[in-house]
């Protein structure tokens, strides 16, 4: 398995320069297709108030929408000028974001999205919930603060034995494949309820070993600190550059609910995160 289709989301705002550079690195690491989607959503106005305000109104919204759009391309145009990508593909959407991610994500390997970030209105933090949950994709967070120079070298799998983990880490081997080290940390494995085995994460370790991947396998538990942010901390222990984890969540009632630790996890990453679900 390699990352061949690799679709990225854009949303015009002022981090989509480092997304893009990003996503034509992981492009070019794979060398891949990649596909640039347009997706911002649309702010819609209630035609009454449009009947009201008369074309003045409408004529504005348009021409910003325009510009928008203009905007979006002209910056995915000229980074793929920089990379020397002449196919890179560029779409738009205007339909529900979440909607456009998950009907182009079924014809991708990887979807590469950005982390929420602090300020933004909840519809729009729960796009990124969203994504990992419908696409049917991995998908790879980038933090909304930070540059990101290498992705991989160091990764650090998260393991509790579960089907998202499993999903996770096969999702992730065109990536633990070129690591120059892995480490599987088992968090809190006495009080999970997984089949961990003997020795937590010595199967795993085992799977990965078959594929070429250097890997090693510790357990983490601090008393007293939630999953997430043991992981977080573990993390930045092991100075990665990389976590790789599954996404537990569900939908109800036309809503997304997270677990815990993927909740921690998107809220508050610090080096990109590969999630599936």
């Amino acid at each position: 398995m390699t990352y061949k289709t690799i679709l990225v989301h854009l949303d015009g705002r002022a981090r989509n320069a480092e997304r893009l550079d990003f996503a034509f690195g992981i492009a070019a690491m794979f060398e891949g297709h990649l596909v640039g989607l347009y997706a911002p959503g649309v702010a819609r106005i209630p035609s009454y108030a449009l009947a009201e305000a008369g074309p003045t109104l409408r004529e504005l919204v348009e021409r910003r929408r325009a510009e928008a759009v203009r905007q979006a391309q002209k910056e995915f145009r000229d980074a793929a000028a920089r990379r020397g990508d002449a196919g890179a593909e560029w779409r738009i959407s205007e339909a529900d974001p979440a909607a456009a991610v998950a009907l182009n994500a079924r014809y991708a390997d990887l979807v590469i999205a950005a982390q929420p970030e602090p300020q933004d209105e909840p519809g729009v933090r729960s796009l990124a919930e969203e994504f990992v949950l419908s696409a049917g994709r991995p998908v790879l967070y980038l933090p909304y603060a930070g540059r990101f120079t290498t992705v991989g070298e160091r990764v650090m799998i998260a393991w509790d034995a579960g089907r998202e983990s499993a999903r996770a880490v096969s999702d992730a081997l065109p990536l633990l494949k070129r690591a120059g080290h892995v480490h599987v940390v088992a968090f809190r494995p006495e009080r999970s309820d997984a089949a961990h085995g003997e020795e937590p994460g010595a199967d795993i370790a085992q799977y990965l070993a078959r594929h070429g991947v250097k890997v090693t396998v510790s357990r983490y538990d601090a008393p007293d600190v939630d999953v997430g942010n043991q992981l977080l901390s573990r993390a930045f222990d092991l100075s990665v550059d990389l976590i790789v984890m599954g996404a537990w969540g569900h939908s109800r009632l036309r809503e997304f609910v997270l677990g815990g630790v993927t909740r921690t996890l998107l809220e508050s990453m610090t080096v990109p995160v590969l999630m599936s679900h």
